[in-house]
C-alpha cells in the first residue's frame, strides 16, 4: 500500500463482526485458563498479553503502523518521545560505553544525552549534523555503540547528512539511531538512506493536534547485531528470562523484543490505550496535514525572507536557504511546517513581537494543527549555557514559528500584524 493508505487504513484488519475502529483495551491484565499459560508468556515462550505495561492490542496496533509507515519491521510505543530517545539508545548502551551525537538536537535530548545519562556512565560526545566522514571518525572510540541525529533539527531545522552519517557508522559496526519527528514518514523515509532505528516524539505531526504525549520506536530490521561483540545484551543469555538469547530466539524482532520485554518492564514509560487510540485518530490524516504545514510554511518563509524587519530566515525549502541541496535529496515533497527566524533587535524584539501574535499563540509545543510559537532560548533551552546553545545552533533572538494548517494568508497577516507592533 501507498503511504497515504497506510495513513487511514494501517495493519489493521477487522475480522467479520469485529469493530471497524481500532478498539481501546483499557485493561491492564488478561485472563488465561492455566498458570502454565501464564508462565510461557513470562518465559517468553509464546506471544500473546498477560499486562499493558508491557503490550497491549491498542498500543500494538498503532505501533504496527507506523512501523509500516517507517517500513521497519516492529515498532513500539511509549509515554513519551523522551522515553523514545532513551530506550533507543539504553536498550544497546550501558556504563562505561559512549555515543556520536549530532550537536544540532531538540534542547530537552542534548540534556537528556548530556546530563543525565551521563550520570548512568554513558559517555557522549558531540559533532556537527553535516560533519564530514574524517570528522565523524574522529569521534568514534572503541567503545561506541551507536550514532544518533536528527532528520531535521529542532529548533535550528539544521538537516542531517544521513547518508554520511550511516557510512560511518556502519563502517564501524554501529547503528545510526534517527529522530525523525519533523520530517515525519511522510517527508523522509530514513531507512532507504541507511538507518537503523527510527524514534518519534508523537506529540508533534503524527498526532496532530496537542492533545495526547507520545512517542514511539521502530527498527528497520537490517542491523547485524551479531557482527561484533559489541551488543551482549541482544546476543548473549538474558539470566532474567531464564538465558533467552534475543538474536537467536527473535531474529529481526530481537531490538525491539528487548526494548519491551526488559526496559518496558522494568522502566515502565507505557503510552496508554487510550492516548494510542488519539494518535491513530492523527495518523490516519497525516499525510494530508504535513502537505499543508509544509505549504503554509514555504510561503510565511518567503514572506519572511524579503521583510525589513527580519534579521535572518531558516527554512529549506526555500532555494537562497544553504540547505537546499540537502534537503531536495532526502525530502524533496517538503521538510516541515516550521521556520525559524532572527527578528531585528535581537532577545527584545523578539519577545514584543511574539506578544502581539493574535492568531499565532505562544506555547511549549509545536508541529500541531495550530500555529504556534517559542523562544526557544528562554523557554526549551534555557539549561542551556551560551556555549552549548551556540553549538546546537539556537541562537538568542532565533523565534521557532510552527505553521499550522489555517490559512496562509491569516498565519502571514498575523505575522506582518505583530511585527508592526516593533
Amino acid at each position: 500500500m501507498k503511504l497515504d493508505t497506510i495513513c487511514v487504513q494501517g495493519t489493521y484488519k477487522p475480522k467479520n463482526g469485529e469493530p471497524r475502529v481500532i478498539p481501546i483495551v483499557q485493561s491492564t491484565t488478561f485472563k488465561y485458563d492455566s498458570s502454565a499459560e501464564m508462565g510461557d508468556l513470562f518465559d517468553l515462550k509464546k506471544s500473546g498479553y498477560f499486562y499493558s505495561r508491557l503490550q497491549n492490542p491498542t498500543c500494538d496496533n498503532v505501533a504496527s503502523k507506523i512501523a509500516a509507515l517507517e517500513g521497519g519491521v516492529a515498532g513500539m510505543l511509549t509515554s513519551s518521545g523522551q522515553a523514545a530517545n532513551f530506550y533507543a539508545v539504553f536498550n544497546i548502551a550501558q556504563a562505561g560505553d559512549h555515543i556520536v551525537s549530532s550537536s544540532a538536537i531538540y534542547g530537552g535530548t542534548f540534556n537528556l544525552f548530556n546530563v543525565t545519562m551521563r550520570k548512568l556512565g554513558i559517555d557522549f560526545t558531540f559533532v556537527s549534523p553535516t560533519a564530514t566522514e574524517e570528522e565523524l571518525q574522529a569521534a568514534i572510540k572503541p567503545n561506541t555503540k551507536a550514532i544518533f541525529g536528527e532528520t531535521i533539527s529542532n529548533p535550528s531545522l539544521d538537516i542531517l547528512d544521513i547518508e554520511t552519517f550511516a557510512k560511518v557508522a556502519h563502517k564501524n559496526g554501529i547503528p545510526l539511531i534517527v529522530d525523525n519527528t519533523f520530517a515525519t514518514p511522510i517527508n523522509c523515509r530514513v531507512f532507504d538512506f541507511g538507518v537503523d532505528i527510527v524514534t518519534h516524539s508523537t506529540t508533534k505531526y503524527m498526532e496532530g493536534h496537542a492533545s495526547t504525549i507520545g512517542g514511539a520506536i521502530v527498527d528497520s530490521g537490517n542491523f547485524d547485531w551479531t557482527q561484533n561483540d559489541k551488543y551482549p545484551g541482544l546476543t548473549t543469555p538474558d539470566d532474567s528470562y531464564h538465558g533467552v538469547v534475543y538474536t537467536d530466539t527473535f531474529g529481526k524482532g530481537a531490538y525491539i523484543t528487548k526494548a519491551t520485554v526488559q526496559l518496558m518492564r522494568d522502566l515502565g514509560s507505557v503510552q496508554s490505550p487510550n492516548e494510542a487510540f488519539l494518535l491513530n485518530v492523527g495518523l490516519e490524516s497525516l499525510h494530508l496535514r504535513i502537505q499543508r504545514h509544509c505549504e503554509n510554511a514555504k510561503k510565511v518563509a518567503e514572506y519572511l525572507e524579503n521583510h525589513p524587519k527580519i534579521e535572518w530566515v531558516k527554512c529549506s525549502m526555500l532555494p537562497s536557504d544553504s540547505q537546499y541541496a540537502l534537503a531536495q535529496k532526502y525530502m524533496p515533497n517538503g521538510t516541515c511546517g516550521v521556520v525559524s527566524f532572527g527578528v531585528k533587535g535581537g532577545r527584545n524584539a523578539a519577545t514584543t513581537f511574539m506578544d502581539s501574535l493574535e492568531l499565532a499563540a505562544v506555547v511549549t509545543h509545536v508541529a500541531d494543527a495550530r500555529t504556534c510559537c517559542l523562544h526557544p532560548a528562554s523557554t526549551t533551552h534555557r539549561q542551556l549555557t551560551d556555549e552549548q546553545l551556540a553549538e546546537c545552533g539556537v541562537t538568542p533572538d532565533l523565534v521557532r514559528f510552527s505553521c499550522g494548517i489555517e490559512a496562509a494568508e491569516d498565519i502571514i497577516a498575523d505575522i506582518e500584524q505583530a511585527l508592526n507592533k516593533i
